[in-house]
């Protein structure tokens, strides 16, 4: 049987309002969305003592625990050397130009050459900041879209800026090239681009 770990987590003002399960999703340690959804299934989330289901909404100053079954065997991520467009560092955090094609953090298909692996080769200290295969990782930029990523080097400083980008106070510009004649001042677009570039700034 697996071992159990125990994340115990305050709501803050920011967050209050919002579902359970996507709170859990923006808290650092947490887990993936499929695990999350596991623990909840399981009533293995607690908020002030009884457990909830995925729509509980929680309020500012509740307590939420979460009993996660750690894996036994944790992939072990080996650095590489890959270009690594790094904008911005201090002993906090770094902020890098992702280029498009590349996928952020090692996925189903994407086990090798993503942002993470040229992290932990240019800065080996992260590979306890967070998750096992998101060391550092805040937010993320799909694979196609390129922009400025903001990566933790400290397990405060995670903290910290998921609670900004919890709360919205990071703002996100995005720049999209478009082909042909657009019309109308306003509209919706479906389609994705490699072409599409994100910065964020905050």
């Amino acid at each position: 049987m697996s071992p159990e770990r125990r994340l115990v987590v305050t709501v803050d003002a920011d967050a209050a309002g919002m579902r359970l399960d996507r709170f859990l999703a923006t808290v650092p340690g947490a887990g993936t969305r499929s695990q999350l959804k596991q623990v909840i299934d399981a009533a293995r989330v607690q908020v002030d003592g009884t457990a909830r289901k995925a729509g509980f909404v929680v309020r500012a100053g509740m307590t939420v625990t979460v009993e996660l079954l750690v894996r036994a065997a944790a992939t072990t991520i080996e650095p590489e050397a890959l270009p690594l467009a790094v904008v911005y560092e201090d002993d906090a955090l770094v902020a890098i130009d992702k280029p498009p094609g590349m996928v952020v953090h090692p996925a189903p298909g994407s086990r090798r050459g993503t942002v993470v692996h040229a992290l932990l080769h240019r800065f080996g200290g992260l590979a306890g900041v967070g998750q096992a295969e998101r060391p550092g990782i805040v937010h993320r930029l799909d694979k196609d879209t390129s922009g400025i990523l903001l990566v933790a080097r400290t397990t405060e400083a995670l903290e910290a800026l998921a609670r900004q980008f919890r709360g919205r106070t990071i703002e996100k510009r995005y720049l999209a090239l478009v082909h042909g004649v657009v019309r109308g001042r306003t509209g919706r677009s479906t389609a994705r681009s490699a072409a599409t570039r994100a910065t964020a700034s905050g």
